[in-house]
């Protein structure tokens, strides 16, 4: 377990924070900096709850800093701006994703890929460059570099705009870098949770022919008459497994849990790609064979600020909404105990601005 540096900031916040590696959440006190020249202080109104945010905060995935406030699904209202922020204004509507600064000179960051800066620093538990611990959205107000702002769109409200900035982006970049976003082609969704039923919804809108492979045979209908999919596919189930077998173009695997890969690398046709954007927390099996029919195994994390702004037009666009469940902040623990159990359709969103009791 470690220990946040004593780094203290002059603006009083509060949030909900893990102490511990039990991951349970309460009320904390504590410090932001002030609005530099760049800067833009955002008064947070709603917080997605990501699978990640449970993983940190109990440790799952190394060490986390310890009070540690998870979110980074952020939405609010721009209620200050530094001296040289060009973009944005107060009260204008905004979100902030994963990531809160990265080098901004690298080959990544020139590419518009800030995503995969090796010094990208992370909304909540990650050094900043003043040697502060970065806190994330479960939190009353949060202070960003204007670059790392998203503008939320006219129509698109803000509790719905959330997890787009971590569900969304992380489904819609690989769609489209992997060229799935064409009506001719045919995609393949494994699993069917947060990040799921995005990927199901971003897919339809790109024009594609959707299949969802998932274990519960309970979710056929939700899949198909509810988020529009095409058909449905039992992965237990050899002879469904069978019947689409060489027909995927390729595969958006969303599940956070250890799975086999054979089967679904069976479905692909050859030059198709198995993309992970789930992270179990034990290594997956890779089989050779499969791969010599030209198949590929890859991943994708998120997206960098201009596709990520791209993704939420496109949204707006073509009116992609997640499926929420909206909680107070003192449900958030319970909201934790059912995400584990995958009782939520689709994505917890904590009401910050209407339940947390405000530092100012």
């Amino acid at each position: 377990m470690a220990v946040t540096p004593g780094l203290e900031h002059t603006r009083k916040a509060i949030g909900w924070a893990a102490r511990d590696t039990s991951g349970f959440l309460s009320p904390f006190n504590f410090t932001r900096r002030e609005t530099g020249e760049k800067d833009v202080a955002i008064k947070v109104l709603y917080s997605g709850i990501c699978h990640t945010d449970l993983h940190n905060a109990k440790s799952e995935w190394g060490p986390s800093f310890y009070p540690l406030v998870p979110g980074h699904e952020i939405a609010g209202e721009v209620i200050e701006v530094g001296s040289k922020v060009e973009k944005l204004k107060v009260g204008d509507k905004v979100g902030v994703g994963c990531m809160v600064l990265s080098c901004r000179s690298c080959k990544s960051c020139d590419e518009n890929l800030e995503n995969y800066c090796p010094k990208m620093i992370l909304t909540y538990g990650a050094k900043y460059v003043d040697g502060s611990i970065t806190q994330g959205g479960y939190s009353d107000l949060v202070v960003v570099d204007e670059h790392f702002v998203i503008s939320i769109p006219d129509g698109l409200p803000l509790e719905a705009a959330a997890p787009l900035l971590c569900a969304g982006i992380t489904v819609y970049s690989p769609l489209i870098y992997f060229g799935l976003d064409k009506p001719d082609t045919h995609v393949g969704v494994v699993g069917l949770g947060g990040v799921g039923h995005m990927a199901v919804k971003f897919a339809k809108a790109f024009g594609a022919k959707v299949t969802v492979i998932s274990t519960s045979p309970n979710k056929r209908k939700e899949a198909i008459e509810h988020l529009g999919a095409d058909s449905f596919v039992v992965s237990r189930e050899e002879d469904q497994m069978q019947a689409v077998k060489g027909t995927l173009d390729g595969i958006i695997d969303t599940v956070s849990a250890v799975h086999p890969l054979l089967p679904l690398l069976d479905l692909l046709k050859s030059h198709g790609k198995l993309v992970i954007v789930g992270v179990p927390d034990k290594p997956l099996e890779l089989p050779i064979f499969p791969l010599l029919a030209r198949k590929g195994v890859t991943g994708s994390s998120i997206g960098g600020i201009k596709e990520t702004q791209e993704m939420m037009d496109f949204a707006v666009k073509h009116d992609i909404k997640p499926d929420i469940e909206i909680i107070p902040i003192d449900y958030v623990n319970k909201a934790m105990e059912r995400l584990v159990k995958a009782d939520v359709k689709y994505r917890f969103v904590i009401d910050i601005g209407n339940t947390l009791k405000s530092s100012s």
